[in-house]
């Protein structure tokens, strides 16, 4: 990386989630790396036992055009392996392979350089940054939740007060008159 550190807030950009999981991509992790993604892909394969499917995973074609949707990152070039294109007659073999924090970590195992190394601790400070800006958000909605509930009991109160006061200031019914003549 040659001194020069990763932004932690560009990291986090880089971070997806998908079945319920942080991830990053095969492909976003190779350009980090300053590596190929068939180079990043070989070593994973050459130490496969290392990635089980809570550490690696490929994407499914669903998931793919999902995250194209949602983030416009991915393209049909990239990431859309394993499609066949019948007016090319093309047909890709794989879909990219996404990994978890635990997979990136274990990366560094496989991919034995100084710039792995500075690529992995700022990756893993963007996962821990990700995970406090997450814990931070929840307290402020259980925080805003509670006033909420504070506010809607003294709101309460406060129209019955407010509908007491209002019957102390209309004026006393008239008493009826008496009538006069024959009934």
């Amino acid at each position: 990386m040659n001194k020069k550190e990763i932004a932690v807030e560009v990291l986090a950009t880089k971070i997806l989630l998908v079945r319920g999981r942080k991830v990053m991509l095969d492909r976003d992790l190779a350009e980090l790396y300053g590596v190929a993604v068939k180079r990043l892909n070989e070593q994973v394969k050459r130490n496969i036992r290392r990635f089980p499917e809570d550490f690696m995973f490929r994407l499914t074609r669903e998931e793919i055009i999902s995250l194209r949707s949602q983030n416009a990152t991915l393209n049909d070039h990239d990431e859309m392996k394993g499609a066949t294109d019948s007016k090319r007659g093309k047909h890709q073999k794989y879909f990219s392979y996404v990994f978890t924090e635990q997979g990136v970590a274990m990366l560094s195992t496989v991919l034995n350089s100084e710039r792995a190394i500075d690529v992995n601790i700022a990756i893993m400070r963007a996962f821990v940054k990700l995970r406090e800006l997450l814990l931070t958000h929840k307290e402020l909605a259980e925080k805003l939740e509670e006033l909420e509930r504070k506010y809607q009991l003294h709101e309460t109160d406060i129209q019955v007060i407010f509908e007491a006061i209002k019957k102390l200031i209309e004026p006393p019914p008239e008493p009826p008159k008496p009538r006069f003549g024959l009934n």
